[in-house]
């Protein structure tokens, strides 16, 4: 069933005690991701789109991060309750991840075809030579000319596109239900990024696995995504369909980054818009909304108290003072 519910995040905080103070990196986040969906997270960078996802497959190393409240739940299951033995079956079995730069994923010592084969052995309890077999299949899948020679060399003879193409071949190796990309295409040029997107999409439709996206592009989220969380400053401040974002956008956080993107169909020369300011620091984050010195909107109540969620149908959610009872219509 494509509306099926696979993966459901509730309320998950994930901190880190450092020397100046605790940094609320994941700050009571919530979402859940359907059967065959692809949903998008996006924000600037430090925003804890990263710290969530691998809060998700309890990938913080502690000390000094710790999951301090909220849960995970994989088909109604909680993956924060989960042994060790049960982690090890979920992570790169049923959840895998595609991690920003391929070549510290991928161990320098070991050939492709080792780290390949090994993942399958581990998860689908393959022979070895059946490993082989299959890891060669998915390299060409992933578009690797010549697999059967390419899969003994090592990560460094291959470009950045073709160790990210061996990462999602990896990642995709075990037929994973949840495939999580961590900006997939950063220090990729162009041309590359577009294959590697394309691959990842081509790919997840027909292996029908959900996807979770995480980026700063929204340009890369557009086409690709069915959903989107806008996060800023460990929290989630706008969510809904990819259509609603971009044609009815609520948070004045969201409607600028929307603004910060080029587009070709502007007929006048104009500067490109930029979000005034930087984004805070998450020491000690006071309780109120964090985007208020960036906004243009900003009005009392934003300086002394988190916003309420406001619901606007469809599955389309906004945290903002803007849209309280008295503004409703704004």
């Amino acid at each position: 069933m494509q509306n099926q519910e696979i993966l459901h995040v509730e309320n998950l905080k994930t901190y880190f005690n450092t020397d100046d103070g605790m940094v609320k990196a994941v700050d009571g986040v919530s979402f859940t991701l359907n059967q065959g969906e692809t949903l998008g997270i996006v924000g600037e960078s430090g925003c804890g789109k990263s710290v969530t996802n691998l809060s998700v497959m309890r990938l913080i190393s502690s000390p000094p991060g710790k999951i301090m409240g909220g849960d995970v739940f994989f088909h109604g299951k909680s993956v924060l309750s989960m042994s060790e033995d049960e982690l090890r079956d979920l992570r790169g079995n049923k959840i895998s991840m595609i991690f920003q730069d391929p070549m510290t994923s991928l161990n320098p010592f070991l050939r492709i075809s080792t780290q390949l084969v090994e993942t399958l052995c581990l998860h689908q309890g393959l022979s070895r030579s059946e490993a082989r077999e299959k890891a060669v299949q998915m390299l060409r899948l992933v578009g690797i000319p010549t697999p059967e020679k390419r899969i003994d060399a090592y990560p460094h003879q291959f470009s950045g596109g073709m160790r990210q193409r061996v990462m999602i071949a990896m990642a995709l190796s075990c037929n994973p239900e949840i495939l999580i990309a961590d900006e997939p295409t950063t220090a990729l040029d162009v041309t590359i990024q577009a294959q590697i997107l394309e691959i990842i999409k081509d790919l997840t439709v027909r292996l029908k696995t959900a996807v979770i996206l995480i980026t700063h592009d929204l340009g890369v989220v557009s086409g690709m995504c069915n959903k989107i969380c806008v996060m800023y400053a460990g929290r989630i401040v706008e969510r809904a369909s990819t259509d609603d974002v971009f044609r009815n956008s609520k948070h004045p956080y969201t409607r600028g980054l929307i603004r910060s993107v080029p587009r070709l169909d502007k007929t006048t020369q104009e500067r490109l818009y930029s979000i005034p300011g930087t984004p805070p620091s998450l020491i000690n984050i006071p309780e109120c909304c964090p985007f208020h010195p960036r906004c243009e909107h900003a009005m009392d109540v934003c300086r002394v108290k988190y916003p309420d969620e406001t619901d606007f149908g469809s599955e389309h959610k906004v945290f903002c003072w803007l849209y309280g009872d008295s503004n409703r219509t704004a």
